[in-house]
């Protein structure tokens, strides 16, 4: 994307690109900040994932889209500026690199003692290897095709107290990472990820469609979003994870229990829920205006 009087960012900053399509979809800032005129994105191609990603590698050379942002859901604080902090432990996952990748110029333009870990299945599958290594001996690129799946030691490496780690990547590893730090009292741990969280303490409800009368069953283990793309009910998302509000819908019948931390009261009193991460209350019925 390029152009004048971009807006400002800092690492760890999204934007929200708003496809011909009618679908909206996140995606890190993986250029850097000190370019005025251009916003750099790195989209993977997902065959089978929502669609989004195909129409975006489909767009057409010279093509208009729109966009809003940036926003900073996983905002690096600097030791220093801020952070109590004395060196960072980066720690990325395939794609997950894309807002890894600004902080690490940050960090090193700060002379922020730091390091890193690059993980993935192999390393053709990893983007941005020729970047990364040019930082030389602070990258470690690991791939599971010869070390076989890391370890949340392996991955934390050497993690004294007084480490900020920032970790993005997919579900297990991050699981792994919050495991290996549970006990660290003086480890920072920030991260971001690509994917819907777990579903925790959740029960089965059933939601019913307000302009056909269609009634879908969620499990206790799937989130609502889920459970309509699985009916094929059309429902606007993007961030899946219950901070962009782009899944914002109002329910009709029923009561909401609330999973996220972006709608307001009055929003809430108004009815308005997020169908990404929030639930039925007690397993009750929802009927949405849908």
């Amino acid at each position: 994307m390029v152009g004048e009087h971009l807006p400002r960012w800092r690492p760890g900053a999204h934007i929200d690109i708003h496809l011909p399509s009618g679908l909206v979809r996140q995606y890190s800032l993986c250029g850097d900040p000190e370019t005025p005129d251009c916003y750099r994105i790195a989209v993977r191609r997902i065959p089978d994932g929502g669609g989004g990603s195909i129409e975006v590698h489909e767009l057409s050379v010279g093509a208009s889209i729109t966009t809003h942002g940036p926003r900073n859901a996983f905002p690096l604080t600097v030791p220093g500026y801020g952070s109590p902090a004395r060196r960072f432990r980066f720690i990325a996952g395939g794609i997950g690199i894309t807002p890894i990748l600004p902080m690490l110029r940050l960090a090193q333009a700060r002379g922020v003692d730091w390091s890193m870990v690059y993980a993935g299945r192999s390393r053709d599958s990893l983007p941005f290897v020729d970047e990364v290594t040019r930082f030389g001996g602070r990258i470690q690129i690991r791939t599971d095709d010869i070390g076989g799946l890391p370890t949340a030691e392996e991955l934390l490496g050497d993690c004294p107290d007084g480490t900020a780690v920032y970790a993005c990547g997919p579900a297990p590893m991050l699981t792994a990472i919050r495991s290996g730090l549970a006990d660290r009292d003086n480890v920072e741990l920030h991260f971001e990820r690509f994917a819907a969280p777990p579903v925790v303490d959740g029960t089965e409800f059933t939601v019913a469609m307000a302009s056909t009368g269609e009634t879908v069953r969620v499990g206790a283990e799937e989130t609502l979003l889920s459970a309509l793309n699985r009916g094929r009910v059309h429902a606007s998302y993007s961030c899946q994870q219950g901070f962009c509000g782009t899944c914002r819908t109002r329910v009709i019948g029923g009561r909401a229990d609330h999973r996220d931390t972006l709608l307001t009261d009055p929003e809430r009193d108004n009815g308005m829920m997020l169908i990404c991460i929030s639930r039925a209350a007690d397993g009750s019925h929802l009927t949405l205006d849908l």
